[in-house]
């Protein structure tokens, strides 16, 4: 075999030993994809199942109540979320962005921008039980409240601004009410949960959401 000969079977075999590597890298970069999309919506499963519980039963339901929703043991929860505090942090955000979704899917729903409004003023009542819960416990810690406070009025205020605008285009309802006063207006009267389980604020919601509509 001549030198020219060597050399190219060389070149062969180093290009070969590199589209292995290569093909090496690009499954480990797949299988690193897939293992981060599934913590993703393992973790979606465990905040969907807190969520539920919490709706229920408040943030200070049994952590085995959470697992057993979720479908997992309670070592999972913690592994996840070693405090509780940890816990309605997560879920918090976690619903904050559920709603801000939940607001353009709605409207694209139909059948009407006052039904969708509808709608997510009913998912705003069952985030409202997290929201309070948290103020509970981030009670010595203001500074973290205020800073989560801010982020819900960041990302939902427009969202509820937004089907407000469009319920009083189509003429549905009053253009004069802001987001901000509707939404403190819910909160205030979802207070009342918080120390009577037999309090339900939605009959008296209904009856400020039909206020809005025009007469």
């Amino acid at each position: 075999m001549s030198d020219s000969e060597k050399s190219a079977q060389a070149a062969q075999g180093g290009q070969a030993a590199q589209g292995a590597q290569g093909g090496q890298a690009a499954q480990a970069a797949q299988g690193g994809t897939r293992k981060r999309a599934d913590a993703r919506r393992n973790e979606k499963t465990l905040l969907d199942a807190a969520a539920a519980v919490f709706v229920t039963s408040g943030v200070e339901a049994p952590i085995r109540d959470i697992a057993a929703e979720a479908g997992v043991g309670t070592a999972t929860i913690y592994r996840h979320f070693p405090t509780r505090a940890d816990l309605i942090i997560a879920v918090y955000r976690h619903q904050i962005e559920a709603l801000a979704e939940a607001g353009p899917a709605l409207l694209a729903a139909g059948p009407t921008p006052y039904a969708a409004l509808g709608r997510w003023i009913n998912l705003f009542i069952d985030f409202l039980v997290t929201k309070h819960g948290l103020a509970a416990v981030l009670r010595s810690d203001e500074a973290g409240f205020e800073a989560l406070h801010a982020y819900f009025l960041d990302r939902l205020v427009p969202v509820c601004g937004r089907l407000l605008d469009a319920a009083a285009a189509a003429g549905e309802i009053r253009s004069d009410v802001a987001a901000l006063q509707l939404m403190r207006g819910v909160g205030n009267l979802c207070i009342g949960a918080e120390n009577d389980s037999r309090y339900d604020a939605r009959p008296l919601v209904e009856l400020l959401i039909a206020g809005l509509r025009r007469v």
